[in-house]
């Protein structure tokens, strides 16, 4: 009897215990978006307050959004419409430039990695990873280093002093970008039958045709994933790019930030809101293309 009841002692605690972790299961990943997502909800929430405090929400309005469209600004911060939408023009600048580029250079590594056979391909695969892992800020120093290094030895070569400016810019975001490319365009490939091209050779196509015909549709998708995430990342990065830059030359997110220094305002919420929308429509496109493109495969 007493054996019993020490069995079904157990099995109790036994049940709670299982319900115990079922429901911390339910809740972790609810405290963990909840962490994640609360002050970007906050943002965008402060983006339609009827106040300039940011201490309390006192009522809904969209006259920040309309200051931003009219040029219209509190005295205590100086802010421009023509300068944002400079600043603006020239994120569009870059990313598109850095996008194309690390695309081109980002899809030739991935098939190489795939498709290839030679001496270092376990270190390439690791160094691919590189700036995909190490901390932001220490890439940027180590680029505002190197660029220093090469335009002082222009110097001495040519007797002309180089700034940095955009072509700065877009060689650094183009650094961190072919790794992201590279990755996507790379899992395209994984998920490709070797023998398509194959089949191409065998049936007389050569290697440039039977990647223009057979491997190129294929993986287009995946390109153009990696495009998008790359041009992403580009629009919106600012630490790089602020150790980058020259004069005249504000992406921006350095826009924003220089905004910042003066004071937190709603337009500033706005500004950040909008920029947060167009990057998560940009990478909602690229998860979006990557899902139907694992589900055909």
């Amino acid at each position: 009897m007493r054996q019993s009841l020490i069995n079904e002692g157990a099995l109790r605690r036994n049940r709670v215990i299982r319900r115990l972790g079922s429901v911390g299961l339910w809740l972790n990943p609810i405290f963990a978006y909840f962490f994640l997502w609360a002050p970007i909800l906050i943002l965008v929430l402060f983006s339609f307050n009827n106040s300039r405090s940011v201490a309390s929400f006192t009522g809904f309005t969209l006259k920040w959004y309309s200051n931003i469209l009219n040029n219209v600004m509190g005295a205590e911060s100086a802010f421009s419409t023509e300068i944002m939408l400079n600043a603006f023009r020239n994120s569009l600048f870059v990313g598109t430039i850095a996008t194309a580029i690390s695309t081109v250079l980002g899809t030739m590594i991935a098939l190489a990695m795939a498709r290839g056979k030679f001496r270092g391909l376990r270190l390439l695969d690791g160094l691919l990873f590189l700036p995909v892992v190490i901390p932001e800020i220490t890439q940027a120093i180590s680029l505002a280093i190197f660029f220093k290094v090469v335009f002082d030895w222009a110097a001495l070569i040519s007797g002309e002093r180089i700034f940095p400016g955009f072509h700065t810019i877009i060689a650094a975001h183009v650094t961190f970008n072919i790794s992201y490319v590279a990755i996507v365009v790379r899992a395209r490939l994984a998920d490709m039958d070797p023998q398509l091209e194959e089949a191409a050779n065998d049936l007389g196509a050569n290697p440039w045709q039977a990647f223009w015909r057979v491997t190129f549709p294929l993986i287009l998708p995946g390109v153009i994933s990696g495009a998008l995430l790359a041009f992403t990342l580009s629009l919106d990065d600012f630490v790089i790019t602020f150790f980058t830059s020259g004069v005249g030359t504000s992406t921006l997110p350095v826009f924003v930030y220089g905004l910042l220094k003066l004071t937190v305002t709603p337009e500033v919420n706005a500004i950040s809101t909008i920029m947060m929308v167009l990057s998560t429509i940009l990478i909602g496109i690229s998860l979006a293309m990557q899902g139907r493109n694992a589900s055909r495969a």
